[in-house]
């Protein structure tokens, strides 16, 4: 399912990376890796604030839906 359906402190576990590689290899800069843990820290105004490898990184829902929990 994507990230958009986790709920806010959830922690749930990437499986899959969709989009075109320049997408994937964005998302990759930013932490987000197959087989990393991630939680869903809330959202706002369409965007989604995410907790990556003790940082936390805002996306918007169309490159959260690429992102295959």
């Amino acid at each position: 399912m994507p990230l958009t359906m986790a709920k806010s402190g959830e922690k749930v576990f990437i499986k899959k990376i969709n989009g075109k590689e320049e997408t994937v290899r964005f998302l990759k800069s930013l932490g987000f890796i197959v087989g990393e843990s991630i939680t869903l820290i809330s959202e706002l105004g369409g965007n989604i604030i995410i907790n990556v490898k003790d940082s936390r990184i805002a996306i918007d829902k169309s490159m959260a839906n690429r992102i295959i929990i």
